[in-house]
């Protein structure tokens, strides 16, 4: 912003003739003393020249109120501290006013001036609006407190006027009076309407760091688990996001939220772990956690929230070290698009995504190219980062067009630092709430019949005490040279056609900004990251299991919020990878020793285990190295449930003897490797001597099963010839001799008979080639023998 921007007409002559006036009459004191010799002298020459030196500290706590109307009056504490080594004597505290301020830069002047100068911090209001303090030993401090009414300040027309609160009084080395100690502050004087009122944009940015793991606990819930439980003091009453949403709800502001910590909240609502060294611990926020979003949810009704992509991505660090990294720009898509669904469902309300926020506000064109890349044609940047070069006298609209249809809301700078220092005291507080409606106020008063969009983009994540500072800022307001606008109907503001729109170059970026940016590093392993989890959600059947927390981690990676953090964001991105690497290897194949084939045909057992809590699909491939020799059956799709294992059986045929490498290798469903390749040898033995034994035992049985069939059929005829003599003799019917000879034909063996033990049984159905296999994995020396012989014979055994 321009610091040329200077107030025009009456309230700079009312200044130049008050500076005249003291300039004459600093000019005219040393005469009139070397005439009239008075021995007030030492004091005169006191008050003509600047105190440089501060023995006493100022410092003003508290001023009410902070933009006073005629009927007021004024309140002003705070306390005084002896910082020399000698004592004050005859001190006392008053109340001075000194010029209004001619422009915005004389306000950062006045503010950075140290100790007392004469015409410039004005004359004390004295009588009975001043305090006696009396002694005031060395290191010593005193509170006071001055009250006056606002028509006894003899402020004029409408402007700043600087206010100053000094101790007077005298040491042992300097016995006259003179002022030890000012401290200087800023008084807005608004006692008529202005022509046009200002349109002021406050951005209220609800964001937090990044929380939770990409760890669950194993149960049906999913229960997350968090790095830390710091969330939960925020939320707590009291807390820094307590004090957002309760102040907040009353302010005119625009919600700019990162929908993370809306999703981390939630998820808070219910059970959560904690990480606790090596372990878990239950997280105790669920009250704090719904009490908050429940504040909010009423907060918003009615006003305008902007949803930044998930996870605050760093748009800077996007476009200068990881747009070359393949990929990495898909994900500030997806974060885009997941903000708007996060924030609908957690708080009700439909928010806007087309805004984008990088840090401080700086740009340059690579970080513009990369935030409008997601769809987001409005950019948040700083009128310190977006610098006017056309020299104009005033502060012009925060809407730029800056080409292409997208458009610059260029945030003033002076106004979004102004509660960027410690704010927790008091002083410092009062004195930044002072200037800020100092400076809003001379906004106004630059161009008084010139209406202009002012927007206010503060730091990210202010502390407890700033987020106090700036809701007593925005209340000190009170519309009287301001009314609130949204930040849609301010990128909406008919731009101003002097102020600058051009984007500055990548060289023009901060060095200070780029050296905390993410490293190259950090983008690669994001896509590292992303490919492993991409390969992992092909083989489950519960996807949204592990895709969404992995997703989210993803998205967190980029956050915003490791700025300066890079120890911390280096572990993140290892502790999230690491423990998908973990579950991806919860698949696998349960490794197999050297195994032994026996005959031409066989079959080979591979077991698939899953550690899961759900189910996986692969597709199992069994290769063999050299197909000639020996031929493996195809590719067969595997389904294994959470916690168990499946053996996956294959038929072999063996063309030669001898040892064969063999390797198993699981893939995706669409044909992607999964895990390594699990090799081991088969070793083809056609006939083995347990075989040729089996073989050769089966022969001789069936040789000595022929020689007793022989003998008995020769013993039977013998007994047959001798029977039809006797009946022939004996004058039998031949007709039974007949019909018994016809039953001992084919007559049943004795089993008293000693060769009855070697007639083998016939089984009705003939054996398999294969016998039954393990389901688990092969033990030590597995050895898989089989031979494809006729009949029952034919059988192998392990």
């Amino acid at each position: 912003m321009a610091d040329a921007a200077d107030l025009r007409g009456t309230t700079s002559a009312r200044a130049r003739r008050w500076l005249r006036r003291t300039a004459a009459l600093l000019a005219a004191a040393p005469m009139f003393a070397g005439v009239l010799q008075l021995p007030a002298a030492p004091a005169a020459h006191a008050e003509s020249k600047a105190t440089g030196g501060r023995p006493v500290d100022v410092s003003i706590t508290s001023l009410t109120p902070t933009s006073p109307t005629k009927s007021d009056t004024l309140t002003v504490s705070g306390t005084v501290t002896n910082d020399s080594r000698a004592a004050v004597s005859g001190s006392h505290v008053g109340l001075r006013v000194g010029p209004t301020m001619n422009g915005r830069s004389a306000i950062d002047t006045a503010a950075r001036r140290i100790g007392y100068t004469q015409g410039l911090d004005g004359t004390e209001i004295g009588g009975k609006y001043t305090k006696k303090i009396g002694k005031l030993a060395a290191g010593a401090s005193r509170d006071f407190t001055l009250s006056i009414p606002v028509n006894e300040l003899h402020l004029g027309e409408n402007g700043v006027y600087q206010l100053g609160v000094s101790l007077t009084g005298q040491t042992h080395s300097r016995p006259w009076p003179q002022v030890l100690g000012i401290q200087r502050t800023f008084l807005p004087w608004q006692s008529s309407a202005p022509a046009e009122k200002s349109r002021l944009t406050y951005l209220w940015p609800l964001i937090s760091t990044t929380h939770v793991t990409a760890r669950t606990d194993n149960d049906e819930d999913r229960t997350p688990i968090f790095r830390d439980d710091r969330l939960a003091k925020e939320l707590a009453p009291g807390g820094r996001l307590q004090q957002m949403v309760t102040l907040g709800k009353n302010l005119p502001i625009t919600w700019v939220i990162d929908p993370d910590l809306l999703a981390t909240v939630d998820a808070m609502t219910k059970k959560y772990e904690v990480q606790n060294g090596d372990g878990t611990t239950a997280g105790h926020g669920q009250a704090v956690a719904k009490q908050w979003l429940d504040d909010l949810q009423k907060a918003v009704q009615g006003q305008q929230v902007v949803a930044l992509p998930f996870a605050d991505p760093d748009l800077a660090s996007l476009a200068h070290r990881g747009k070359n990294v393949t990929g990495s720009l898909g994900h500030l898509q997806d974060a885009t698009e997941l903000a708007s669904t996060t924030v609908q469902t957690v708080l009700g309300v439909k928010p806007r995504t087309d805004f984008a926020w990088p840090v401080d506000g700086a740009v340059d064109s690579s970080i513009v190219d990369v935030a409008t890349s997601a769809g987001a044609h409005n950019v948040i940047a700083r009128s310190d980062s977006l610098r006017e070069t056309g020299g104009l006298s005033y502060t012009p609209t925060a809407a730029r067009q800056i080409g292409g249809g997208n458009t610059a809301v260029v945030a003033d700078a002076r106004l979004s630092t102004a509660f960027t220092g410690d704010m927790s005291k008091a002083q410092n507080s009062t004195r930044a709430i002072q200037r800020f409606l100092a400076q809003t106020q001379l906004i106004n008063l630059q161009a008084p019949d010139k209406p202009r969009s002012i927007v206010v983009a503060p730091q990210r994540m202010p502390t407890t005490s700033q987020v106090q500072a700036m809701a007593a800022a925005l209340d000190g307001l009170s519309g009287q040279w301001s009314q609130p606008l949204g930040l849609g109907q301010a990128a909406k503001a008919k731009p101003d056609p002097n102020a600058t729109q051009r984007v500055p170059g990548v060289r023009s970026y901060p060095r200070a900004l780029r050296a905390r940016e993410l490293p190259t590093e950090a983008f690669q392993n994001v896509q590292e990251t992303q490919g492993t989890l991409d390969m992992f959600e092909r083989i489950l059947t519960a996807k949204y299991r592990v895709v969404t927390p992995f997703g989210n981690a993803i998205r967190r990676e980029m956050s915003t919020s490791w700025r300066g953090e890079a120890q911390h964001a280096t572990d993140f991105r290892h502790a999230v990878q690491t423990y998908l690497s973990g579950l991806t290897k919860k698949v696998r194949l349960v490794p197999k020793t050297n195994m032994t084939l026996s005959g031409r045909s066989a079959t080979v057992p591979v077991t698939v285990q899953n550690n899961l809590v759900q189910g996986v699909e692969l597709r199992l491939v069994l290769r063999s190295h050299q197909g000639n020799r020996l031929e493996i059956s195809g590719p067969q799709l595997v389904n294994v449930e959470g916690g168990h294992s499946r053996s996956v059986k294959f038929g072999t045929t063996a063309n030669a003897n001898g040892p064969v490498w063999v390797s198993a290798q699981l893939y995706t469903p669409d044909g992607q490797p999964y895990g390594p390749e699990m090799p081991f040898e088969a070793n083809v033995t056609e006939i083995t001597s347990t075989v040729i034994l089996v073989i050769a035992g089966g022969v001789l049985l069936l040789v000595l099963a022929g020689v007793r069939i022989y003998i008995q059929r020769k013993r039977a005829a013998a007994r047959s010839g001798e029977d039809g003599d006797d009946s022939d003799e004996n004058g039998q019917d031949g007709g039974e001799a007949d019909g018994q000879e016809d039953e001992s034909e084919d007559p049943q063996p004795d089993a008293s008979d000693p060769m009855h033990a070697f007639v083998p049984e016939q089984p009705s159905d003939p054996a398999p080639d294969t016998g039954s296999q393990s389901a688990g994995p092969s033990g030590p020396g597995e050895k898989v023998e089989h031979c494809a012989m006729p009949g029952p014979v034919g059988r192998s055994g392990r």
